[in-house]
């Protein structure tokens, strides 16, 4: 019987012995790295990187509004003169600068707009409108929702936010603000926006929530003129918390310095590559001058006043920019940075 029993500890011993080397190996590997006594921080915060379930879609959908950028029957306020200003035989349309002609009824009578709810969202919280303006060669249903994927980005945040992305100029080489030029517009499409988020949203009563909630502005690429037109007299400027420019700075600095300077309770964010890294310096300069403090970094919550101006990167990104910048989901990053809006 002891022969027995001794000879049954030897063979559990030798089965256990594999066991136990992978376990020191592996407790070795982990003290070469560090261990847990000397981890490596990690990028602050990452949705994209955290465990768990994908996020569920929400609700998604693209509404006609009356108070849409365009069609547009105004002053371009670059030329002092009527916008449309082609008509052969009733067609109607915009003959640029450089002598290209637009057609009304193909590029500025879209008056859909792209909004998104993501599911969880709670209107009763602390939370947000993100208002994305598109740029060049863009439309908000082939390329805001499915190529950019901005309604997904702000899906996969922590952030309690909803997207209103109105459509601009119909895939053309156009920055026009249509009706965001003219003034208090903006608090006019906000209005629209809190009635047409409520219908979507489906709880009675939401409306007025809606319409107090703080609004962010992301503008990408061309998008830089409707963002400056709509915070320079757009008449909501008490409800804009944050303006993020996505290589977007083109021009319109002064309207952009104006509004940094007089609302020093909002955050403003602009990131470049090589075409906006001019204007960017420029207006990091004319910042300086007035003694305000700016960033070159990322570096934590994005707190009332913040500055940040910073490069996006070595390469030539733009056209995927708004999805793919200093890392991937840059508006996802961005909004995970506002830690008093969390869903």
């Amino acid at each position: 019987m002891h022969d027995r029993f001794l000879a049954a500890v030897v063979l559990f011993a030798c089965a256990a012995l594999p066991l136990v080397a992978a376990a020191a190996a592996h407790a070795q590997t982990k003290g070469e790295r560090g261990g847990a006594a000397a981890a490596v921080p990690l990028p602050w915060p990452k949705a994209t990187e955290m465990p768990g379930p994908a996020p569920k879609p929400g609700k998604t959908k693209l509404v006609e509004f009356e108070m849409s950028p365009f069609p547009y029957e105004g002053i371009n306020p670059a030329t002092g003169r009527p916008f449309i200003n082609v008509d052969e035989t009733g067609r109607r349309g915009r003959m640029t600068g450089s002598g290209r002609v637009y057609w009304e009824d193909e590029t500025y009578s879209d008056q859909r707009v792209l909004l998104h709810i993501p599911d969880g969202f709670d209107v009763k919280k602390p939370g947000l409108i993100v208002v994305f303006f598109h740029g060049h060669g863009a439309a908000i249903d082939s390329d805001v929702r499915d190529r950019q994927r901005i309604a997904e980005q702000i899906t996969g945040s922590r952030a309690n936010a909803v997207l209103v992305a109105p459509q601009m100029a119909v895939k053309a080489r156009d920055s026009s603000a249509g009706i965001f030029w003219e003034q208090g517009m903006f608090a006019q499409f906000l209005n629209e926006a809190a009635e047409q988020l409520a219908l979507l949203y489906a709880v009675p009563g939401s409306t007025r929530l809606f319409d107090r909630m703080p609004v962010v502005i992301v503008s990408y690429s061309g998008g830089y003129l409707a963002t400056a037109w709509c915070v320079y007299h757009g008449g909501a400027n008490d409800r804009v918390r944050g303006v993020i420019l996505l290589d977007s700075l083109y021009g319109e600095l002064d309207k952009y310095e104006r509004w940094i300077t007089g609302n020093r309770n909002a955050f403003f964010v602009s990131a470049y590559l090589g075409s906006t890294r001019a204007r960017n310096l420029e207006m990091q300069r004319m910042l300086a001058d007035r003694n305000l403090p700016v960033a070159t970094a990322l570096d934590g919550p994005l707190r009332p006043g913040s500055i940040v101006i910073l490069s996006g990167g070595s390469g030539d990104n733009h056209t995927d920019f708004a999805n793919r910048a200093w890392g991937k989901n840059p508006v996802t990053d961005l909004l995970n940075r506002l830690p008093e809006y969390r869903r």
